[in-house]
């Protein structure tokens, strides 16, 4: 029997999910009772005290109060002391069963002691920045080529965001052309050009305050799953200028919130090469995640670029790359002075020894463990039990999994688009506060998800952490409004 490689076992239904989805968009919300919220509130009033005390302090000297978008959460942010494996402690001595672990990258687990005790003994012996080269950064390279063949050739940088920015300026470079065209709703990290029809399909530059027009000027959204759509702006855009890449998270955007069938990436690389367009695979989230030849090696389409984010690197600082065809990222190639067709990019701390040496020594024991396999295994444990519990309630939630990548949707606020602007101005607001108010709800029961409707599983999540996870959102799910 062949052992299995990716973590999804059965790829989802996507006509089915989106009918699910249609029916929960188009019921009255069904939020957390009054009484039991009121008990969620007291939790975070009671039990995390100093965590309040923090960041109500942070507030004073950093916007906001946190750094990162994933820790803005309801009805204030946690501060977090210790993660090992599946869990997560705060300030205050409360565990979580951690269901963010980062926002993906952490396949193994968070902490995980093989790797960190590498980079222990590379801290020990170099230091974790020389600004010169280093040799993990070529035996890194090597193994992600080894994954991935697609990645002929692999350029490491800080963060996806970086990375992004790095493959539209060689697609421009290499094809001539000027437009980038991106799933509606998708994120691309937030360089200028890329904060377009974030989150809600069809809203352009609603988020794109103190970025000049000019700097999205040449990048258009198609509406998610739409290949018509799509081939409509490919058309147009070879009176204007030509486009030089599409760009695709390759499940769907907001890591297959919205998802796509599964012959979707294969047109769409049809599409490209009948248009001359770069195909680039954002595998920030999917990388190694759906397995160690990412979900372009699931599909088996070959990207002309693929991105990578914290993924490359296990989860440790400084984390982002891109890659692919050799004579595309030959454009990057380093050097000071000189004029011609390089494409300008940099950055002192990237490919630092620290980030090699993690990035390498991860991807070994992910591929030693099948982490990925096992990661998806729990994925489609939590999943499963979360439609038993949907069901036990007559609830018109909607659970649907991409292996370990776990989707919980209840207020629909993701869902919501352009194409009924009326529904989406009435009830944007009182749909994002539901869904905060869930995340609140699992966190008060112990359980941290990315913004109340994503789950990242890992290999740390055995059958037993599944099921009291499972236990908890039972007590969740059995408070809200009708039962």
């Amino acid at each position: 029997m062949t052992e299995q490689k990716y973590a999804i076992s059965e790829y989802p239904d996507s006509e089915k999910i989106y009918a699910a989805l249609k029916t929960l968009v188009n019921q009255p919300m069904r939020p957390i009772r009054e009484d039991k919220m009121q008990e969620v509130l007291g939790y975070f009033d009671q039990k995390c005290k100093r965590s309040k005390e923090i960041t109500d302090e942070a507030k004073k000297f950093i916007p906001g109060g946190v750094q990162h978008n994933l820790a803005f959460n309801y009805p204030f942010p946690i501060a977090i002391e210790k993660a090992n494996g599946a869990h997560m402690w705060d300030v205050d001595g409360n565990q979580y069963i951690d269901f963010l672990q980062a926002g993906g990258p952490t396949i193994l687990g968070s902490n995980y002691a093989p790797v960190r005790e590498k980079i222990i003994e590379m801290l020990q012996s170099c230091g974790p920045v020389t600004g010169l080269f280093h040799e993990y950064e070529l035996k890194l390279a090597e193994l992600i080529n080894r994954f991935m063949p697609a990645v002929e050739m692999f350029r490491m940088l800080g963060t996806g965001t970086e990375s992004v920015m790095a493959a539209i300026r060689a697609a421009r470079a290499y094809t001539g052309k000027k437009k980038i065209i991106k799933s509606g709703g998708a994120y691309h990290g937030w360089s200028d050009s890329m904060v377009y029809g974030l989150h809600i399909p069809g809203t352009g530059r609603l988020e794109a305050k103190g970025i000049p027009a000019g700097a999205t000027a040449n990048t258009q959204e198609f509406f998610p799953s739409d290949l018509g759509s799509l081939k409509r702006h490919l058309i147009a855009n070879r009176f204007l200028g030509g486009t030089a890449a599409v760009i695709l998270e390759p499940v769907g955007p907001e890591s297959g919130t919205r998802p796509v069938s599964f012959d979707f990436n294969q047109k769409v690389r049809e599409l490209c090469d009948e248009f001359g367009a770069l195909l680039i695979f954002d595998e920030v989230v999917t990388g190694f995640r759906l397995g160690l030849g990412g979900a372009q090696g699931y599909f088996g389409v070959k990207p002309d670029l693929t991105i990578f984010g914290k993924c490359v690197t296990g989860g440790f600082p400084m984390a982002g790359g891109v890659g692919g065809r050799a004579d595309v990222i030959a454009r990057f190639a380093a050097g000071i002075g000189g004029t011609g067709e390089r494409a300008y990019i940099g950055g002192t701390l990237s490919a630092n020894p620290l980030s090699c040496v993690a990035g390498y020594h991860a991807l070994l024991e992910m591929e030693r463990t099948n982490a990925a396999v096992i990661a998806g295994q729990a994925g489609d444990r939590l999943t499963k039990g979360l439609n038993v519990l949907i069901e036990k309630y007559d609830l018109p939630f909607v659970a649907f999994n991409q292996g370990s990548i776990v989707h919980l949707e209840t207020s629909g606020v993701m869902l919501l688009d352009l194409h009924n602007p009326i529904k989406l101005l009435k009830e944007l607001k009182p749909r994002k506060h539901m869904i905060e108010q869930m995340g609140a709800a699992y966190m008060a029961n112990g359980l941290i998800t990315l913004a109340g409707s994503r789950m990242y599983t890992s290999m740390a999540d055995t059958d037993e952490v599944i099921d009291e996870a499972l236990r908890r959102f039972d007590n969740v799910l059995s408070s809200v409004e009708g039962l």
